[in-house]
């Protein structure tokens, strides 16, 4: 890879996949920031079905990783396409659509993928090269595991980037999972000598206890290394919002539920769909005082519930396949025709349509929906990506982002959202209501009249909503949180130099076995 010069950086590279790299970097952006830094986010090459949209001031823009987004809230900054050029999104174990600088470009196999990895490489130096230029530090983020060394001659984001980019690099690891010493140590002890010069320390992330017990580890592992460990980050409960990784969703009760306002809980399960996309709409419903949010695969885990939510997918016709399999279709169904409230979200929305007619994604060409909605569905190639604003509930403001490929094609008798020219949007048929639009309920006065509606509807008298809930002010704190985080238990002085003076010199290389 050619070079790529520029002011200071760093890479923050991770010993797995929700290892803590995207909200260390989110956190060193907001430390940064914070002190008069302009600085920016960059991922190079992510792997999400999560993305938020970005639109640049010319009006142009697309898709980037939900991270990003976020890392740009961190540095004061609007989302843009340049924080991450280059988005994977996964339609299948073996397929994924290339999203390049925003916009979609085709669809491509671990098999065919150096076929596009020059191209790739190039737009990848070109936008971090620009994003260097205009600012004083830009934050790198990589993706997965540095130590993938099965890909590391097509690497993008990680080592390549940072040979590339002479970048130093911080290697973070997840105390939670256990074994984090052996993971720090092995992922430098994996990497070539050129690679392991521009490792330049560790980050511990998760850690819950004592940490003088953890110090005798972390000495030995700089004497074994030769390498510092910058600081351990204790495991924090108020960082739950805007997940991008699959893992961070595990089945258990999303967020931290504050004590219900008034005698009754709201009780939501949204599906957790093989190709969950934009699982993060769901946490603007589980920051609402007494409302708990589970995630769930289970049918016997509707039974009982008082909202069914199904959320976005990356592949639609493929994953309402899966809920019939699983008989959750069954459930879903009979949840709604008892008259309890139901919620489809984009691709969740298209599944309770009457007909879905795809030929882009699983070009299945027409299937059956749940019909639950009097609506059809029909595929474009084109894909929406919008940032609509209307109202809904006879005037409440609501807005949200565009993603998808499918399109309403049959009319609305009774849409959710007005848009300003007062077409519709959505639809309602009762107690079910579906969006195509994402980031609707972080509207605070929509989130709260839907949760009534939807507790009226459950007979849930007793549950009353919060009136002071702000979803923006939540995610402001969160990015405090990380910064604080930062600030109190890194040694920032390191991180600064590292990132104005690059990796030290003659740091030393770890030979393993036979190497």
């Amino acid at each position: 890879m050619g070079g790529v010069e520029g002011k200071g950086g760093l890479l923050v590279a991770g010993t797995t996949s929700d290892a803590g790299k995207s909200l260390l970097t989110a956190g060193i952006c907001r430390w940064l920031h914070r002190q008069g830094v302009n600085v920016a986010p960059f991922k190079a090459q992510n792997m999400s079905n999560n993305s938020a949209v970005a639109i640049e001031p010319d009006g142009t823009g697309g898709e980037i990783g939900r991270a990003q987004a976020l890392q740009a809230v961190a540095c004061g900054l609007a989302p843009s396409v340049r924080f991450n050029p280059v988005l994977l999104k996964p339609g299948s174990d073996r397929r994924s659509q290339v999203i390049v600088l925003g916009q979609a470009v085709g669809h491509i196999g671990a098999a065919n993928y150096a076929e596009i990895k020059d191209r790739l490489r190039s737009t990848v130096l070109e936008t971090l090269a620009d994003l260097r230029r205009r600012h004083d530090v830009v934050i790198c983020e990589g993706a997965g595991s540095p130590t993938e060394i099965n890909l590391r001659a097509m690497d993008l984001a990680n080592m390549g980037l940072a040979r590339a980019a002479d970048l130093p690099v911080i290697v973070v690891g997840d105390i939670d999972r256990g074994g984090v010493f052996a993971a720090l140590f092995g992922t430098v002890a994996l990497l070539d000598a050129e690679d392991q010069a521009l490792v330049s320390g560790f980050v511990i992330n998760k850690f819950r206890g004592d940490a003088g017990l953890l110090r005798p580890g972390v000495e030995s592992l700089t004497e074994l290394t030769g390498r510092p460990t910058f600081g351990v980050l204790p495991w924090s409960y108020d960082l739950w919002l805007d997940a991008e990784d699959s893992l961070a969703y595990d089945g258990r009760v999303l967020g931290r539920p504050a004590p219900a306002r008034g005698s009754q809980w709201l009780r939501v399960a949204v599906i957790r769909l093989p190709r969950l996309s934009n699982a993060t709409d769901a946490e603007a419903l589980a920051c609402e005082p007494g409302v708990q949010v589970r995630l769930t695969v289970e049918p016997a885990d509707i039974a009982d519930v008082d909202l069914v939510v199904v959320p976005g997918s990356k592949s639609t016709v493929d994953d309402l396949a899966w809920l019939r399999e699983r008989g959750l279709a069954d459930a879903i169904v009979r949840h709604a025709k008892a008259g309890r409230p139901l919620l489809g979200i984009c691709g969740g929305f298209q599944m309770l349509a009457e007909r879905i007619d795809d030929e882009v994604e699983s070009r299945q060409g027409t299937v059956a929906g749940l019909g639950l909605l009097p609506v059809d569905v029909a595929f474009a190639e084109r894909k929406t990506l919008a940032l609509p604003s209307g109202t809904a509930f006879d005037g409440v403001a609501v807005t949200g982002y565009e993603i998808h490929h499918g399109q309403v094609t049959r009319g609305v008798e009774r849409p959710f959202i007005r848009r300003p020219d007062g077409s519709g949007e959505g639809a309602v048929a009762g107690n079910v209501f579906g969006t195509h639009w994402h980031g609707a309920f972080e509207s605070d006065e929509f989130r709260r009249v839907f949760l009534t509606e939807a507790a009226r509807l459950a007979g849930r008298h007793g549950f009353e909503v919060a009136p002071d809930t702000s979803f923006a002010a939540l995610r402001e704190r969160t990015v405090d949180v990380l910064g604080d985080l930062v600030e109190e238990h890194l040694d920032t002085g390191a991180l600064w130099r590292l990132i104005e003076g690059g990796a030290p010199p003659g740091l030393p290389t770890i030979t393993v076995g036979t190497r």
